[in-house]
């Protein structure tokens, strides 16, 4: 199975969500190719079996400015059959906690994708929890995988 994780950072903790789900992914011997969003374009998609995409949330719940030309790509790029998964950093103090999650994962099952788990987002988690977070959600996406696999 050839996975993409596509991903946009400011503090490099969504990055840092990125490499953790990446290195997961691997050890149950998936293959795993890790870009940050302003390397992609949406096209490229086409060719992996399972796309996540990870962002931090600007402002009061908007995308970040680094994710925007590849959003809107996105936007424009029939995803139907693909599978994805969407992670991302946020903080709860503000209004919209982690809403650029939301927003990809819309935008996704708005042109066809499927999202495999709901998306896992992070709320200023130490280290420990971020890494734990992370691998939790891993263990969902290849428990789901697999079922989606078996039929």
């Amino acid at each position: 199975m050839d996975i993409i994780i596509i991903y946009t950072s400011m503090t490099g903790t969504t990055e840092q969500m990125a490499n953790i789900i990446a290195e997961e992914l691997m050890k149950v011997d998936k293959r795993v190719v890790l870009k940050d969003s302003i390397e992609v374009q949406a096209e490229e998609l086409i060719s992996y079996d399972m796309i996540l995409i990870g962002s931090y949330t600007w402002g009061d719940g908007e995308l970040p400015d680094e994710l925007v030309d590849f959003y809107d790509e996105l936007r424009h790029t029939d995803l139907t059959g693909k599978i994805f998964a969407i992670f991302g950093a946020g903080d709860s103090s503000y209004t919209h906690f982690a809403k650029a999650v939301d927003i990809l994962e819309e935008t996704v099952k708005g042109q066809g994708g499927r999202i495999l788990v709901d998306g896992l987002k992070t709320d200023r988690e130490s280290e420990d929890n971020l890494n734990e977070s992370c691998r939790l959600y891993c263990k969902k996406l290849t428990q789901a995988l697999e079922l989606v696999w078996a039929h």
